[in-house]
This record gives C-alpha cells, sequence and structure tokens, in this order.
C-alpha cells in the first residue's frame, strides 16, 4: 500500500513533477559537463612533460624573441633539442568561420622533441622534407574532412603574403596524440617556409620567435637550467622567461581568467538554485500529504514509514531526473567532445563526472525529502488531521 501511495503521490501532479524531473536531468548534465571541463584542464596540467621547458618573453607572451637567441639557447649545457614555435592565426579559405590553431615549427626537432605525437596516416618524412608541407591533427581532419596530400588554403590574419593570395600547405602526415597536453585539432607547418617568405618580401608580418621549446637532457636539472637561460639575456635586448611545460600551460588558461574557480562557482550556483526548487517541491508536498499523513498513522503505520514515504519521493523525483540526464549526456557527449575539445585538449565525459552528478542528485532528493518527511512523522494523529481542517 504505501509503495502504490507514493507512486499515485508523485503522479497527482504531473506538470509539478515533470518540471522537477526537467531540472534535475538539467543539473546533472551541467554538472557532468563542468566537471569534465576543469578535469579536462586539470589533466592538461598533470600530463605536461617534466623534460621540456618553454622560453618566451618576460614581457608578455604575444611579444617574439629574436631569432638570434635559438644559438645562444641551444649552447646551454642541458639542452637536447630546441625547436621554435610560431602562432600563425590564419583562417581556413573554405570556412570563413574556421579558425583553428596553426604553428610554424623547426620541422627537424618538433617530431623529435613531442614522442606522444604518432603519425596515423601518411609519415614523418614527407613532413619534414617538403617545404610546404604540414602535419594536422586526425580531429581536425575529420571535421573538414581533409585527406593527405591535399593543399590547405590559409588566409593570413598576422602574416600576410603580399601578392594577396593565401598561404598553400600540402597535408602529408595525419596525427593522433598519446596525452591531453597535446590537442588533435592543430595544424604544424615549416617555420623556415614563414621566415623564407618574411625575408624575401613575400609576405610582411611580425619577425622573430612567439616560443623556444628545449627539450632537456635526462638528469639534468630543470630549475638550473631555466635560470641559466634566463641570465643569458639579462640584460636585454629582450628578457626573458623560462618555465615549465606545465607551468606555461597555466600560465596560458590563467590568461583567460581564473576558469576551474569560475566553473566550479557556476556548478554551485546551479545545484543551489535546483536545491531549493526540489525542496520547495518537497514541502509542498509534504503540506499536501499531511491528511494522508495523519490517515496512515491512524491506521497504525509508524513514524518511520510516513516520514519515510516523502524522502522515497524525493528520492523517485531526483533519481528519474539523474537518470534524464544521464540519457542527456550520452546523447551529446559526441557533439560537445568534437567542439569543446579543440579550445579544452583533455575534455572528454567521463564516468567519475556522470556519476558526480548523478550522486549530487540524488542527494538532493535525500536532503529535500528529509525536511518534509521528519516535520509530518513529529506530527501526533490529531495534530496530522486537524491542521488541514
Amino acid at each position: 500500500m504505501p509503495i502504490k501511495l507514493m507512486l499515485r503521490n508523485v503522479l497527482a501532479h504531473p506538470l509539478r513533477a515533470l518540471l522537477t524531473i526537467g531540472s534535475v536531468m538539467v543539473a546533472v548534465f551541467l554538472i557532468t559537463l563542468l566537471h569534465a571541463a576543469v578535469a579536462g584542464l586539470d589533466a592538461t596540467l598533470q600530463q605536461a612533460s617534466a623534460n621540456r621547458l618553454l622560453v618566451q618573453s618576460a614581457v608578455s607572451l604575444f611579444v617574439d624573441l629574436p631569432l638570434s637567441y635559438q644559438q645562444k639557447i641551444a649552447a646551454v649545457k642541458g639542452v637536447e633539442a630546441i625547436c621554435k614555435w610560431q602562432w600563425f592565426g590564419g583562417r581556413y579559405e573554405q570556412d570563413k568561420g574556421g579558425f583553428f590553431a596553426q604553428f610554424g615549427v623547426d620541422h627537424d626537432t618538433f617530431l623529435l622533441s613531442y614522442p606522444e605525437i604518432e603519425i596515423a596516416e601518411g609519415s614523418a618524412a614527407g613532413f619534414t622534407t617538403e617545404r610546404t608541407a604540414c602535419i594536422v591533427g586526425c580531429d581536425l581532419a575529420a571535421k573538414y574532412g581533409w585527406k593527405l596530400d591535399q593543399t590547405v588554403p590559409i588566409a593570413g590574419t598576422i602574416f600576410q603574403r603580399t601578392d594577396g593570395k593565401p598561404w598553400e600547405f600540402v597535408i602529408r602526415a595525419i596525427y593522433r596524440s598519446s596525452k591531453t597536453s597535446i590537442d588533435q585539432n592543430t595544424m604544424y607547418f615549416h617555420y623556415d617556409y614563414l621566415r623564407e617568405s618574411l625575408e624575401t618580401g613575400g609576405a610582411r608580418g611580425p619577425e622573430g620567435v612567439g616560443v623556444y621549446m628545449l627539450r632537456v637532457l635526462p638528469s639534468t636539472d630543470t630549475l638550473q637550467l631555466a635560470s641559466a637561460v634566463d641570465a643569458l639575456f639579462e640584460n636585454g635586448p629582450q628578457r626573458v622567461q623560462t618555465t615549465t611545460e606545465a607551468e606555461f600551460n597555466r600560465q596560458f588558461v590563467s590568461m583567460l581568467g581564473d576558469v576551474p574557480g569560475l566553473l566550479k562557482l557556476i556548478g554551485s550556483a546551479v545545484l543551489f538554485a535546483i536545491f531549493f526548487a526540489v525542496l520547495n517541491t518537497m514541502i509542498m508536498a509534504g503540506r499536501e500529504r499531511t491528511r494522508d499523513s495523519g490517515v496512515l498513522k491512524a491506521l497504525g503505520f509508524g513514524n518511520l514509514v510516513v516520514g519515510g514515504m516523502l524522502v522515497f519521493e524525493g528520492l523517485l523525483v531526483c533519481g528519474l531526473g539523474a537518470i534524464a540526464g544521464a540519457a542527456v549526456v550520452k546523447l551529446l557527449e559526441a557533439p560537445f567532445q568534437a567542439i569543446l575539445s579543440a579550445r579544452l585538449p583533455g575534455f572528454a565525459f567521463s564516468t567519475q563526472s556522470l556519476l558526480l552528478g548523478c550522486g549530487l542528485a540524488m542527494l538532493i532528493g535525500l536532503v529535500s525529502g528529509i525536511v518534509p518527511g521528519l516535520r509530518v512523522a513529529r506530527l501526533t494523529t490529531v495534530q496530522a488531521l486537524r491542521e488541514v481542517d
């Protein structure tokens, strides 16, 4: 009898129940999404290589370093390899909104310095031996339907060709990454192609290098090496700041603000709002059930059963919302990962994120059911029957 009565109570106000279930569903989805984003940012930092250092301008990441610095840095004891990185910032010609990351790199040291980059199609030799060759991530290739040996036109924004034509890069390899610190939505091409175009007047734009990446020899003290590189240019002409890859990534994320803190704040606000929405629903339900509670007590049901019915009702409503939210997560998992992984390399819906969302939903149901449940449990039979009269 109590079980049938509880189900009847939930269905007594179908619109209210549907709205409450819907709000819990949205909360589960948002909490899962936000937790996945924060976990992705953390994974990007945790999976950064311990044997790579980044040298940037001490003024700003947007200030380029002189080309002459490369030879001096390479001579520092402990540096195994050095690779230039230059942000290109172009746009895909065949998709006016098609923006993705492009970097000019030293083709002869890039792949050696990043063993987590695995060639899925094509060959490393094809990329390194051709002046206009590029290597693209598998997610980026899938997004635009690119194939090997295809020419990709990129309209320059920072670096523009003087003839007004787009830059053309030939895809000679498609890569996948074994670590989230390197995303699969980026194009890499020969820095020399860019430099030669600038020097011969074929293009215009800022000269220099955005970042020097240093691959450190095993057993080298990275902190001492970083200090030695910084000391080289203490008196200019451009002071530098050398950091570990993890710290560099952390600084890059912090340029957007305290993203993890903001996401956690949004998640807390969502939980706060949904909790009081469900609590209000259950308090209303508890007041409506006061006469029923008095009748049940008159029939011999104890306080635990009478109060437990409201707790169960809260769990049932939130449980249905959690199931619906989990279904939405699974339904939207692929498109959201395709969209957000380009901006958050470590982003991925995980079982842990989903369980967290569902667990918090059930906790809301439990707490919101306990409040009215305790109230009706404390009422005597006479009080319960008299309160509604």
